[in-house]
């Protein structure tokens, strides 16, 4: 099979405990629209960033410890825009059990509500 040249990934669905709160904490650090969420019969949410990421939130209990290895997340455009999401998040508490500040990579990961790892991180583009 011959892989579509435009195939990009723009989906991820994650188990939550309380939706509305994932929609505060996305739409406050990562740009997805809470007003334009729509929410489907099953309980889930689907929520959009501007680059037409879908983050869909299901209702339900997240799985316990997971590896620290296990995340996803998003490029920022400059070294800058990671310092000042970092500095953002933690002075509201968010919880940043990763960081690095190198001269080809400034990123941290921080844990969302439910302990999902999300990385923010800027590294040049080739």
């Amino acid at each position: 099979m011959e892989v579509p040249i435009t195939l990009r990934l723009l989906h991820l669905g994650l188990l939550v405990r309380d939706q509305e709160r994932s929609l505060r904490f996305y739409g406050r650090y990562f740009g997805f629209d809470p007003a334009g969420a729509r929410r489907y019969p099953d309980g889930t949410v689907i929520v959009r960033n501007p680059d037409g990421f879908d983050l869909a939130l299901h209702p339900g209990e997240p799985p316990g410890r997971l590896p620290a290895f296990l995340h996803f997340g998003f490029r920022l455009s400059t070294p800058d825009d990671v310092r000042e999401m970092l500095a953002s998040m933690e002075a509201d508490g968010v919880e940043v059990p990763e960081r690095w500040d190198e001269p080809g990579y400034v990123a941290f990961k921080c844990l969302d509500p439910d302990g999902w790892r999300v990385e923010a991180y800027w590294e040049p583009v080739d």
